[in-house]
């Protein structure tokens, strides 16, 4: 998607950049970055597992945002970056409700939720806010996981219900041996009692969702997306060719799809309410 610059005699939106700290319904506070353009339409974008709100395509996607004049908000989950609160491996549904104490928050304020967007378990929390809530119209799941019982072993190593039933945990190291987070066995329950395509069999049919995915995501298959798309009601489904888990060399082309989707909903909900 081409971005058109402006003229030296057009005037480009003011935009701010500021730190906002929202208390979750657990009293953690969580901590976000406000990319404010002066537009009251605000996306807000949600990061993976053991991640932040700097981490790629957290940052990317917001800039690209703030260019076309939407304002955007990148937080930290409780747990994760410089928010409040232990991290914990499973958490999904609770995720979903840090979600939900950032909308209201920015309701409180006059914005208007236009969008949320999630990568990776991001994803998994946008679409269990929309199938929870129903009270955001635009979900876009970037590289998220369809069935949370795959993918266990890459993290934990084989045979690991057997070793967290004995030890009631598994720390997970990095490639280095170096320590970087526990997971305990009530942690890991709550990711395999998650059921995502109940859920997401529950979307309603007017809420639009987009799944963005790399053909060559080595984090979470690229055939979860097509899954994702056999079930969720109003369901688009995008291809990046060549893209990783994090869209690492694919920045311009994940915002471009992005930005495409947010903004036709966008027009076509000012045109219908230009009508009344």
């Amino acid at each position: 998607m081409s971005v058109t610059r402006p003229t030296p005699t057009q005037k480009q939106p003011a935009i701010q950049q500021r730190r906002v700290v929202i208390e979750n319904k657990h009293g953690e506070k969580l901590v976000g970055i406000l990319h404010d353009t002066g537009s009251k339409e605000l996306v807000v974008l949600c990061h993976g597992i053991h991640s932040s709100k700097e981490r790629i395509p957290m940052v990317n996607l917001a800039a690209a945002l703030q260019r076309e004049g939407i304002s955007a908000f990148r937080f930290d989950f409780a747990g994760n970056g410089e928010s409040e609160g232990s991290f914990r491996y499973g958490h999904y549904r609770r995720e979903a409700d840090d979600l939900r104490a950032v909308v209201q928050h920015f309701r409180v304020q006059n914005y208007v939720v236009t969008a949320v967007v999630g990568h990776s378990k991001g994803g998994n929390a946008v679409l269990l806010y929309a199938a929870k809530y129903n009270d955001v119209h635009k979900v876009v799941n970037i590289a998220g996981r369809f069935n949370l019982e795959r993918g266990i072993e890459r993290r934990l190593g084989n045979d690991f219900l057997r070793r967290i039933r004995q030890d009631g945990f598994i720390d997970v190291k990095n490639k280095r041996g170096t320590f970087e987070y526990r997971v305990t066995e009530e942690s890991l329950m709550e990711r395999l009692t998650t059921d995502m395509p109940a859920a997401c069999r529950s979307i309603n049919q007017n809420c639009r969702v987009l799944t963005v995915h790399g053909s060559m995501d080595k984090m979470v298959p690229v055939e979860d997306a097509f899954d994702f798309n056999k079930i969720i009601p109003n369901h688009k489904v995008s291809i990046v060719e060549g893209a990783d888990h994090e869209h690492t060399s694919h920045q311009n082309e994940l915002a471009s799809i992005v930005l495409d989707f947010i903004k036709e909903d966008f027009l076509q909900d000012k045109f219908i309410h230009s009508r009344f």
